[in-house]
Parts: structure tokens; C-alpha cells; sequence
């Protein structure tokens, strides 16, 4: 994983999150992100949250599970926060 990969998930989650984290073409560019670094606990937490913007609980608790989180009980634009707070360590 490399920064610049973290770089793009991040502005791919900014323009998601300008969309208000809805399902659409912001959304399937941050999902495909996340699955073309699948295995990689960042962009599995990523997965996660498409998955729950989606509304697929489901799915989205498996992909907290592979990337070592919970679903919170939060908004989704709250947990962006934090996990953007999180990746920025990685630049």
C-alpha cells in the first residue's frame, strides 16, 4: 500500500462525501478503489462503509470484521472523519 493509494482513496471518499454519501457514480469509484487493494485493512474499512452506505449491513460487518473494526453506532460522514484522520498517518 503505498501513499499515493491512500491519497486516492481519500479524494475518491471527499467527493463521496460532497455527494452526500450516497449510492451513485461517487460511490462505485470509492468501491472499486476499495476492492482493487482488497486485503488491505484501510481499504477494507473503506468497503465497509460503501457497504453500509448501501445499506447492506451485512456485507459491511464482514468488511469491519477483515479490516479489524466495528460499525459504530455514528453518521457515516462522522465515521469518515475519523477514518481520514486515521489514513493521513499513512501519508
Amino acid at each position: 500500500m503505498s501513499a499515493s493509494d491512500i491519497t486516492l482513496m481519500i479524494e475518491a471518499f471527499d467527493r463521496l462525501s460532497a455527494a452526500g454519501f450516497t449510492v451513485g457514480p461517487e460511490w462505485q469509484a470509492v468501491h472499486e478503489v476499495c476492492q482493487a487493494h482488497e486485503g488491505e485493512a484501510p481499504f477494507d474499512w473503506g468497503h465497509a462503509i460503501c457497504h453500509r452506505i448501501e445499506g447492506d449491513d451485512w456485507n459491511a460487518d464482514y468488511w469491519y470484521r477483515r479490516a479489524g473494526k466495528r460499525r459504530g453506532s455514528g453518521t457515516v460522514a462522522e465515521e469518515w472523519s475519523v477514518m481520514k484522520a486515521a489514513l493521513s498517518k499513512h501519508l
